[in-house]
């Protein structure tokens, strides 16, 4: 594991945005798997600052979503469909078709988490996966417990999760839906590199958490340190505990 520590979040965001660029810029068909947050709305828009530059072709590029709210059409502005839209795909010259996200309004949700299974299989499986980190630790929505093989399936959100979630629903945790479609963990586990993205002081306690504590279902997020290409990338506030329990990063890349 690489652990990259950076002075502030823009840094962070900087880093993780480059990785991905490298990875789109590769001599593969990339295959990425992407994640939703305010954080990722960052990364995002250093993808889409680069691709406007004439420096970033997304011609070439398919994504995996990692999750969406059930109930809730891709038109709906509180989907991740919507903002997938919103923040990168219709900024960028990624053919239709080629963004994948859950489709949370579907009739028969089981069958639906079966062919988004499939589909990833058929792209050849994921490249590089975005990940952030709840405060319950989740990776996706994989709340505790969540088995190290499971697949994409339904979900039921914890209470933490839908507050953490409220920013988008009005800061009103009932709006936020009590169900969600997720990968799995053992589906985010086959990708070929993982690239988890913490900022700001509150994330402190579960990224330790995540990085040092025991490796347990209870815990989706400490399933990365069972995967053999993973890099971290932490501000220096998201690895405050983590240093103050006298741990350096493992890369000379401390920005």
């Amino acid at each position: 594991m690489k652990i990259i520590v950076t002075d502030t979040p823009d840094q962070a965001f900087q880093r993780a945005a480059d990785m991905i660029a490298e990875e789109i810029r590769g001599p593969q068909a990339s295959i990425l798997g992407l994640a939703t947050g305010r954080t990722m709305e960052s990364i995002y828009r250093i993808l889409v600052q680069q691709h406007d530059a004439g420096t970033l072709d997304f011609s070439g590029t398919t994504s995996f979503n990692l999750d969406e709210y059930v109930g809730l059409p891709p038109t709906d502005p509180n989907s991740y469909s919507h903002y997938m839209q919103e923040h990168l795909f219709s900024h960028v010259n990624m053919p239709a078709g080629q963004g994948h996200v859950p489709d949370g309004s579907a009739e028969d949700l089981d069958a639906e988490c079966a062919r988004y299974e499939a589909a990833i299989r058929a792209a050849g499986g994921l490249g590089l996966q975005l990940l952030g980190i709840g405060e319950t630790g989740h990776i996706g929505f994989n709340e505790p417990p969540s088995a190290f093989d499971s697949r994409t399936r339904v979900v039921h959100l914890d209470d933490v999760t839908r507050r953490q979630n409220s920013g988008m629903f009005g800061d009103d945790p009932e709006r936020v839906p009590e169900r969600a479609l997720t990968m799995g963990v053992g589906t985010i586990l086959e990708a070929r590199h993982l690239l988890l993205v913490a900022v700001g002081d509150n994330k402190a306690a579960i990224v330790d958490e995540a990085l040092n504590g025991p490796i347990s279902e209870a815990v989706s997020a400490t399933a990365i340190r069972l995967h053999d290409d993973v890099t971290v990338i932490l501000d220096a506030a998201a690895a405050r505990i983590w240093r103050q329990n006298g741990h350096l990063p493992n890369s000379p890349e401390n920005l």
